[in-house]
């Protein structure tokens, strides 16, 4: 694995607005950064990130199934009551998931370190799948990288056909809160891939959802939503006035109400507890477990439910040394080994290793000159070479 410094296209941005990726660039700052590019063996890829991401998805299969029979589980996420037997309805009708983004710690040196799981609404998915493939066959082209480059990305391809069997014989409508470029970039893509896959997509604000006495979530033609993509996280559905009509409501959803627990950082614990020293897996306790005197005075804070790194904070030596502010953290935290990331000439890069209906598929790299990766962090490309 090496991080190469490379010319970027001089029309990149211009590239990317006729392509739809309106936000490349957050407030006069860079998100796509094509001025350098992580480079991996094709072994890096298979044995190292690709294979682990599959017995990683396996192991998280397993856990979910163990949960939904046992409320201890539930009980340590932090799951309301009031969904326990909703949730195990969606796994036991094996309601499908369309993907999923494992992310890792790695340096080509040593095995992939799972951080975290992004299992319910994870972005960047357009430029992982879409713009940094421009990016490659551009770039070997006009001769910035080897000819005999490669990329690890089918997600494309896969969501094509994810959508062709998950949404098949059902009208799709894809909800976000429209008002974020980036998300609503995210589902203008999924919905371009579900055209693609046979389906016909309408896209619909998350907030101009409608709920009849007849039991159906309805969108602005008061037609009822049979199968809906949801930007929008099970913890924050299930906290929303709307949330005690799911349970009965004919709306199948993507993803699946069984992905609340994975998208919970408290399964790093518990994954921790059932495959104890797993070498994708670092040593995790949730925060007020008496175990977790086992990592010490350096560890690295989480809550169990955040986003773009908010209420993380790294603690090394019993002393913060970062911490990013949020709203998180009102259900509790975990504590998890801290495990610095690599530094390529100061910058801290993340592997993400996405799955699409269960197959890894494609890998996408967010760094920062921070070890905490949040919202600002770059989108750098990658090639196999």
């Amino acid at each position: 694995m090496q991080r190469i410094t490379c010319s970027e296209r001089d029309d990149w941005q211009a590239t990317a607005e006729s392509m739809g990726f309106a936000f490349h660039t957050d407030g006069g700052e860079r998100y796509w950064d094509e001025r350098a590019y992580y480079a991996f063996t094709l072994d890096e890829i298979e044995q190292q990130i690709e294979g682990p991401t599959a017995e990683l998805n396996a192991m998280c299969r397993e856990l979910v199934g163990r949960a939904v029979k046992d409320e201890r589980y539930l009980r340590l996420l932090k799951i309301p009551k009031a969904y326990w037997t909703y949730i195990a309805a969606s796994w036991e009708r094996h309601e499908p998931s369309l993907y999923g983004r494992f992310d890792f710690c790695f340096d080509g040196k040593g095995h992939a370190k799972l951080l975290e799981y992004n299992a319910d609404t994870p972005t960047s998915l357009f430029e992982a799948a879409v713009f940094q493939w421009t990016w490659l066959e551009q770039a070997i082209e006009r001769q910035i990288i080897p000819k005999r480059a490669d990329q690890y990305n089918s997600l494309h391809e896969k969501l094509i056909e994810a959508w062709r069997r998950i949404g098949a014989g059902n009208k799709l409508h894809l909800a976000a809160g429209m008002d974020s470029a980036e998300d609503r970039g995210t589902v203008a893509y999924l919905a371009d891939v579900a055209q693609q896959g046979g389906l016909s997509p309408q896209l619909i604000d998350i907030t101009q959802i409608g709920y009849t006495e007849a039991g159906h979530f309805v969108d602005l033609d008061d037609q009822p939503i049979e199968l809906l993509f949801k930007l929008y996280p099970w913890e924050w559905m299930f906290r929303e006035q709307f949330g005690s009509k799911l349970k009965g409501a004919s709306t199948r959803w993507i993803e699946p109400p069984w992905k609340a627990i994975l998208s919970n950082k408290g399964i790093l614990p518990l994954l921790w507890a059932m495959f104890p020293h797993h070498p994708n897996l670092l040593p995790a306790y949730f925060d007020d477990d008496a175990a977790a005197s086992e990592l010490g005075t350096s560890y690295v804070r989480k809550p169990l439910y955040s986003r773009e790194g908010a209420n993380v904070t790294l603690v090394s030596g019993g002393d913060a040394i970062d911490a990013q502010p949020g709203p998180y953290g009102e259900e509790g935290f975990i504590r998890q080994m801290l495990m610095p990331l690599p530094n390529f000439s100061g910058n801290y890069p993340v592997i993400g290793s996405w799955l699409v209906d269960e197959i890894p598929c494609g890998l996408s790299i967010r760094e920062d000159e921070n070890p905490i990766t949040g919202n600002t962090s770059r989108f750098i490309p990658h090639a196999i070479l």
